[in-house]
């Protein structure tokens, strides 16, 4: 019979140890080795049995094995101390406490939205990458002390559990989550009654939704659950899972976030005393609605400020974060289905209908009028973006240039900061233990948590051999993991025992092991290893220098094309002739992980370049001393350096364009030449080195490799790092600007006088135009360092000069002119030229150093400037000379 009301029962513990439930409900211990160590002792079968979950492990260790610790005074002192030393963990300064050189005075509080978090693998609100990168931001954050609040939703079914049919198809399972068996709280009013956010539907309905806290470390993580009985079965059902339901169930989901996301963080600030977000961080376009609640916010609080007034107020302290590099990657909605849900009696107050369209509003040239784009809304509504590598940035600032007409993509406001991982999270502990008897202890902790590169300094005195026989223990547990999850796979597929002897064999801890573990769209391209087929046996089973690979990743539950990828590896795999080589394991999730990627000696990522954001799995690979072999793509292309492991040939030139279509004859060719060129780099220089034993039996020239990645990579590719940079190159601006609006009497008096000034530059940009340039100097040849003196007469209208900046713009040309590699030069308005004549005509001058050899050109343009605005082309507008060429103007030769 089936249960119709399931829930949990605890343990009471005696009072002795009840500082076990302080350590339990607080997620550090996902990060923390000494508290996970503790836990294991309590029962180390009923730890392994409940996943090295403790919330669990303390509702299912018996009240005997209680008893007994309840009088251990050895366990008794170990559980003191690290209740201890949590508590100074929680209160004590850090580095954002001791921070002085931030050029500015740092946020008090900062609010961090993502529709995902992957802290710990027994919280599953997690898919992938997206959700693994938010979790080590908030973690970073936590160690760093940046006083950030983490918001997102409370899936009952998380993502979906994978396991295989016999014949290799994907399938899905949603296993329901009992909050009272998560490290979660239940976010309770001074009277205990569960806080409870509302918000207005169409047709008078209400989305009702209560909020789970879960503390990760120092960070308070807010997770709206709309699972109550306030709601209908349909209401009741908008959390139901991670990216399910059709276009309006995933809308409901965007709205509860953003909107409801902003009044869970009032109500939490409000209990707590936590102080109030200056900034907001929009972790992609999923929760980009927030901006119109803070606008509903103010206009409610401040009935003089309008619209346009509130938005510059929400602008200024806001940051976007972008992880998409194509298009088919964004959330779009009918604009009908906003207009219902943001129209009649679900208006939020002072937000019209139709200035929620024009922020979506997809008005540039491709884009289809009839959808409202999230990520457009989200750059709208943020004063400062980034994309998550440097080559992202780029791929986004071409993707992104039609909200910046006029500019040239470099020019496009949207910075980078490459991702993070976190270290204590992704460190193997016997990687960690390895590196502290050449730094220290303190020193190691302190490195995985800041990451400046002088910390990092003194692993490249770790001996050869020390190096080589950590990397044959990692090795040889993930083979232990993987014949583990091979055989409960196989048994999951109706295998029976009879038929799994052979599963006790296959990989060997002292072959080369390659590991390929992430989602599965196609441009990831999982099935490249298979393009030659028998190529890839002879790699597997080469007699003196074999190779083997593990596998793992997840498709998207809609998406039979990846299901067929997976299907496709899967067969290949289940050949008795190579599954002693080759392996794929169901249910990626974070505890495979943590086998995953210390147990590689190489982590395979071959995306479609520029496909792939970042790709932050081969940074966990790195830090556990594994070599990368990768496409040129995200981190990698800004980080590879010949000597951290090997970067595989791109066919395309590396522009990844006008081979996208997987059905194309030219898709076909670069998967062939990609194919050949990963199978030669793994025969003839990865399987080369690795097998290339000195006398000592040691590979010297590998072991070298992953010294100089731990050295080298180390510091780079750690979350910490990414935060700081954050809070410095965004937070605290954001911050500034968002008090500048806000004034001194927060009566909003700036944000008023820039929306105003906004309003008339944009009404009188028309009249604005570049009438005349001219230069003295100018000739066919020109020597280098010469001088151009040059005069310009521009036209402002209504303007006044103090409201534009007039440039020059110089660089290389190329053959059809264009200009590349610009640099800019601020004109001056002529001393002695009066201002402006009656027809709002000015003469600016200025000296352009020619500075280059080679094909040289220069243009002039007007932008608008204003001391408020975080770039010049922040409105969108630029006026360029009117004559044939226009910004090809004055090209010299």
């Amino acid at each position: 019979m089936k249960a119709i009301r399931r829930f949990t029962v605890r343990t009471v513990l005696p009072e002795q140890l009840q500082p076990l439930h302080e350590l339990a409900l607080n997620l550090r211990w996902s990060w923390h080795s000494e508290t996970r160590e503790l836990f294991r002792s309590v029962d180390p079968d009923v730890w392994a049995a409940v996943g090295e979950d403790p919330v669990r492990l303390l509702g299912e260790v018996p009240a005997a094995r209680l008893a007994a610790l309840a009088t251990d005074r050895r366990f008794l002192r170990r559980l003191g101390d690290l209740a201890d030393d949590l508590r100074d963990y929680l209160t004590g300064p850090r580095w954002y406490q001791s921070a002085n050189d931030l050029g500015g005075e740092p946020p008090a509080g900062i609010a961090y939205f993502s529709p995902e978090y992957g802290i710990a693998a027994a919280l599953p609100q997690y898919s992938g990458g997206l959700g693994i990168l938010a979790g080590d931001h908030l973690k970073a954050a936590s160690d760093l002390g940046v006083p950030i609040i983490g918001v997102g939703l409370f899936y009952r079914h998380g993502y979906f559990r994978q396991s295989l049919s016999r014949d290799g198809w994907q399938q899905e399972r949603y296993p329901l989550l009992d909050p009272d068996a998560l490290a979660v709280t239940l976010l309770r009013e001074t009277d205990g009654t569960p806080c409870r956010i509302d918000l207005a539907l169409p047709g008078g309905r209400t989305l009702a939704a209560q909020v789970w806290r879960a503390q990760v470390g120092r960070v308070p993580l807010l997770l709206l659950d709309s699972d109550i009985e306030a709601n209908t079965p349909a209401e009741r059902d908008v959390t139901d899972r991670l990216y399910g339901g059709g276009s309006e169930h995933r809308l409901l989901q965007e709205i509860l976030l953003g909107i409801g996301g902003v009044r869970a963080v009032r109500t939490y600030c409000r209990l707590t005393g936590h102080p109030e977000p200056e900034v907001f961080h929009t972790n992609e376009g999923h929760a980009g609605f927030l901006g119109l609640e803070r606008i509903a916010e103010l206009t409610t609080a401040h009935p003089g400020l309008g619209f346009a007034d509130a938005l510059e107020a929400v602008r200024a302290g806001t940051v976007f974060t972008t992880h998409t590099p194509v298009p088919a990657g964004i959330d779009r909605f009918d604009r009908e289905l906003i207009a219902r849900h943001f129209g009649g009696d679900a208006a939020l107050p002072g937000v019209p209908v139709d200035q929620v369209l024009a922020l979506g509003a997809e008005n540039w040239t491709g884009g289809d009028p009839k959808l409202f784009n999230m990520a457009a809304m989200g750059l709208r509504l943020a004063q400062r973006a980034n994309g998550v590598s440097t080559l992202h940035g780029a791929v986004s600032r071409e993707m992104f240039r039609g909200l910046w007409p006029g500019f040239d993509a470099p020019e496009v406001p949207i910075t980078s900061i490459t991702n993070g991982v976190h270290a204590p999270t992704w460190i193997d502990p016997a990687v960690v233990r390895l590196g502290a008897t050449e730094i220290g202890q303190e020193r190691a902790e302190e490195a995985m948590a800041v990451g400046t590169a002088s910390q990092w300094t003194g692993l490249e005195r770790i001996g050869n051999s020390e190096v080589w026989e950590l990397r044959r223990t990692l090795r040889a547990q993930l083979v232990d993991e993987a014949r583990r999850r091979l055989r409960a796979s196989w048994q999951q597929r109706g295998a029976g025992e009879a038929e799994l002897g052979w599963t006790g064999t296959v990989l060997d801890p002292d072959v080369l092991t390659i590991g390929f573990a992430r989602r599965v769209p196609s441009y990831k391209r999982l099935t490249l290893m298979l393009r030659d087929p028998a190529r890839l046996r002879s790699l597997l089973l080469h007699p003196e220098r074999p190779v083997q690979i593990v596998v793992a990743g997840k498709a998207h539950p809609a998406d039979d094309g990846g299901k067929r990828l997976i299907q496709h590896l899967v067969a290949f795999a289940d050949d008795p002739a190579v599954r002693h080589r080759i392996v794929f394991l169901p249910d990626y999730d974070m505890a495979m992980a943590k086998a995953l990627y210390p147990g590689c000696d190489v982590w395979l990522n071959n995306p479609l370049r520029p496909l792939e954001a970042c790709g932050t799995s081969g940074m966990k690979a790195a830090l556990n001393g594994c070599l990368n072999l990768s496409i040129l793509d995200g981190w990698w292309d800004e980080w590879y350096d010949g000597q951290n492991g090997w970067a595989i040939p791109t066919a395309d030139g590396g522009t990844g364009e006008g081979v996208l279509d997987p059905e194309s004859k030219e898709a076909e060719r670069r998967d062939d030449i990609e194919a050949a060129a990963l199978y030669d780099l793994i025969e003839h220089q990865v399987a080369a080195r690795f097998y290339d034993r000195a006398a000592d039996g040691l590979p010297h020239r590998w072991i070298s490799m992953v010294r100089h990645t731990l050295v080298t990579l180390g510091p780079k590719v750690l979350a910490g790092r990414m935060v700081r940079e954050y809070v410095e190159r965004l937070y605290v601006p954001a911050a500034e600007a968002r008090r500048q609006l806000a004034g001194d009497a927060s009566d909003h008096a700036g944000a008023k006088a820039l929306a105003a000034w906004k309003a008339t530059v944009r009404d009188a940009w028309p009249s604005v135009r570049v009438e005349h340039v001219e230069a003295d100097g100018v000739g066919e040849a020109q020597e280098l360092g010469a001088t151009l003196a040059l005069r310009v007469q521009v036209a402002l209208g209504r303007l006044r000069p103090e409201d534009v900046e007039v440039q020059v713009v110089a660089g290389r040309v190329d053959e059809s002119d264009r200009i590349s590699e610009a640099t800019t030069l601020a004109l001056k308005p002529a001393s002695g030229s009066g201002g402006t004549d009656l027809d709002g005509r000015v003469r600016y001058e200025g000296h352009l150093e020619l500075s280059r050899t080679g094909p040289f050109g220069y243009t002039v343009r007007v932008l608008p400037a204003h001391p408020r605005l975080a770039s010049g082309a922040e409105l969108g507008l630029v006026a360029v000379p009117v004559e044939p060429g226009g910004l090809e103007a004055g090209v010299l030769r």
